[in-house]
């Protein structure tokens, strides 16, 4: 049935225009699910951190890793505190406060959401929606959401960044969860490209990472249980980061996550990235981030380095 299409006239964001199809009365806020009981306490595993430094030998420049046996406490970190450039990491933040968003009545999943070329990032950088449809086009929000998380669109996340309030109010929905203080989102997609620099804005350390994934699976993320449903199934249904930590993983873990790659420059890449939650076949999971950062190792290096944690990790805490 042909829809009528009607402007939303509370949401005038820059670059795009918001519009539902149904301008009736917004649907109830669905209420945030509650936490699980209090974590386990985390025990740092110096057996598996000494393999991961053997791992991490293997390449130049700065690899931190975080991973936890979330239902155990078994943890093991590198460089736990420093600051990695996310890149495409900080789309799955920026989804979080729009699906919240979603949560408290502001937007709808299925809302239509209008797409110029004005919010197209530039040639160069990954996005599918502005290579099929260069004329713009008409999306539902579910769908941007999608694009954002699985197939790694810098112009749905941008368009999402809007949605959200810009930077500083996702910014303030980070901290709302407690991970703000370690994990910063300050650019646009449109904004890292500008120059090689401001790719080291938006950066998290390993540390924050994984408690952003503990929110997510914990039920801190204060996220209703449709919310954190969907998010998980597009970031299991990832398109990226093949050879990364899913290389490193058994058919039957099931791995919800998402990847980040910076640029190169004089031979060094800026950020390889990936981060999610690995479901295992006896129910437990395995929050896990790694970040690698000014290498001059080559892509399959980087990857290969990623795998290996991944598969480490997996073989000492799989049977727990």
């Amino acid at each position: 049935m042909k829809r009528m299409l009607f402007m939303l006239a509370v949401a005038a964001f820059t670059g795009c225009g918001w519009i539902v199809s149904d301008p009736g009365i917004p649907a109830a806020p669905v209420p945030a699910v509650e936490a699980t009981p209090t974590p386990a306490p985390e025990r740092i595993d110096g057996e598996l951190e000494g393999q991961i430094r053997e791992i991490v030998s293997e390449i130049d420049g700065t690899v931190g890793v975080g991973a936890v046996l979330l239902e155990k406490g078994d943890a093991v970190y590198l460089e736990r505190h420093a600051q990695f450039p996310m890149m495409s990491v900080y789309k799955l933040p920026i989804a979080m406060a729009v699906l919240q968003l979603v949560d408290r009545g502001r937007y709808k999943l299925e809302q239509e959401v209008i797409i110029t070329p004005e919010d197209f990032v530039r040639p160069g950088f990954h996005s599918p929606i502005r290579n099929v449809n260069p004329g713009g086009t008409v999306m539902p929000l579910n769908e941007i959401l999608r694009y954002s998380i699985s197939e790694s669109d810098g112009t749905a996340n941008d368009v999402l960044l809007d949605a959200a309030g810009g930077p500083d109010a996702v910014q303030q929905y980070l901290e709302s969860i407690g991970v703000g203080d370690e994990l910063k989102v300050a650019d646009s997609e449109k904004s890292i490209s500008k120059d090689w620099e401001t790719q080291y804005r938006n950066w998290s350390s390993p540390d924050a990472s994984i408690r952003l994934l503990r929110a997510i699976q914990e039920r801190r993320a204060g996220l209703s249980e449709r919310a954190t449903a969907f998010l998980t199934w597009i970031m299991t249904e990832s398109e990226t980061g093949r050879r990364r930590l899913k290389k490193g993983l058994p058919k039957e873990a099931s791995l919800a996550h998402k990847t980040g790659t910076g640029g190169t420059k004089d031979g060094v890449t800026g950020a390889t990235n990936d981060i999610g939650i690995i479901t295992l076949s006896n129910g437990n999971h395995i929050a896990i981030a790694v970040y690698v950062k000014d290498s001059r190792a080559d892509m399959w290096g980087r990857e290969n380095v990623m795998a290996k944690i991944a598969e480490a990790v997996y073989a000492r805490w799989s049977e727990k």
